[in-house]
């Protein structure tokens, strides 16, 4: 058995037991994952998610260049980004949760986009190294069982040069801002949550990751231990959430 070395929900001792509690947790609320997150954030996250585009529009714009959204839920980035992608730019979806990747197909279906998905784990992905030019993750890299072997997961399927952009909530660095942020993310999220998706679990599970998650520095810092160049971050809405970006060396 693994030690852990990243998230670890409650009643979980290894690195096998908090993948399946993740995967479990997410697969429960993926009906009403869309609704609360707009909720829950009065609507930001919508803001979070189009500044992180920005941040890789370059990229997306090159022709031929290939690009994984993982840990892509719903879909919601991963079709920002195709729709920012030139057409011979490859946007490639993936998830561990199949219900995720399910309400993600039906939500391009929609929009006539077809985006290719596959279900992966994101610290063994089924991909070739030094494939890929660009790998987004969205909320979904502090649920990782062991961040350091994910951040050189990611490393080995990028090209030289090739970008990482971890979009991930965080810890705002001002006392007041976290005071009630705090209290926000313990007390009034939790219920809202569990009343909407019917998994109060869940989203006690997503507060209380935020709160073991490394802060902005800290993420910045195994980015660059785990072999990534000209790593940098930006805080967004008082630090509630930070967008890290790195090169692969």
């Amino acid at each position: 058995m693994t030690a852990q070395r990243g998230t670890t929900p409650q009643g979980t001792a290894t690195e096998e037991q908090a993948a399946r509690y993740v995967r479990g947790m997410f697969g429960q609320v993926a009906g009403q994952y869309d609704l609360l997150n707009h909720l829950l954030s009065f609507q930001v996250d919508r803001y979070w998610r189009n500044t992180t585009v920005r941040r890789v529009e370059h990229i997306l714009r090159r022709p031929g260049m290939k690009v994984m959204d993982l840990c892509c839920g719903t879909g919601d980035l991963l079709l920002a980004l195709e729709q920012k992608a030139s057409e011979q730019t490859l946007v490639l979806g993936s998830d561990f949760c199949h219900p995720m990747l399910v309400a993600a197909a039906a939500k391009s279906g929609q929009r006539n986009a077809f985006t290719p998905l596959f279900e992966g784990d994101g610290l063994q992905l089924p991909l070739a190294d030094k494939s890929l030019d660009l790998v987004t993750v969205a909320f979904g890299f502090r649920n990782f069982a062991n961040y350091r072997r994910g951040l050189k997961e990611l490393r080995r399927v990028l090209k030289p040069g090739g970008m990482l952009a971890i979009l991930e909530f965080s810890t705002p660095p001002n006392p007041l801002i976290r005071g009630v942020y705090g209290f926000y993310s313990r007390r009034i999220l939790p219920t809202i949550g569990g009343l909407v998706s019917g998994s109060k679990e869940a989203y006690t599970y997503l507060p209380e990751s935020v709160r073991k998650f490394p802060g902005a520095e800290s993420l910045a810092a195994e980015m660059e231990g785990a072999g990534y160049t000209r790593v940098k971050f930006e805080r967004m809405t008082f630090g509630v959430v930070a967008l890290h970006t790195g090169l692969s060396g």
